[in-house]
């Protein structure tokens, strides 16, 4: 998964969480529809305390090096041709 990945799924902002703080970009992430509200808001308080303080930096600077990263994802593709 490249680091400015441009899809708007949950593993596109690796490297640029302040994304999941907009309440646009996470309606498009089916995942955050499975937190209570009570979890999401206390989850989403502790990433922009966070990234205001430096910590988010901090504890993943290995990831603001890289690139690209294996999130696990995989996409098949299969070329079945016609049938007659």
């Amino acid at each position: 998964m490249p680091h400015d990945c441009i899809d708007g799924f949950l593993g596109a902002f690796w490297r640029r969480p302040e994304a999941y703080l907009d309440p646009v970009v996470r309606a498009g992430i089916s995942g955050f529809g499975l937190a209570s509200p009570g979890e999401l808001s206390r989850g989403l308080a502790r990433l922009e305390a966070d990234l205001e303080s430096g910590v988010w930096s901090h504890r993943h600077q290995e990831l603001l090096a890289m690139e690209s990263a294996d999130l696990g994802y995989r996409l098949v593709v299969a070329d079945w041709g016609v049938r007659r």
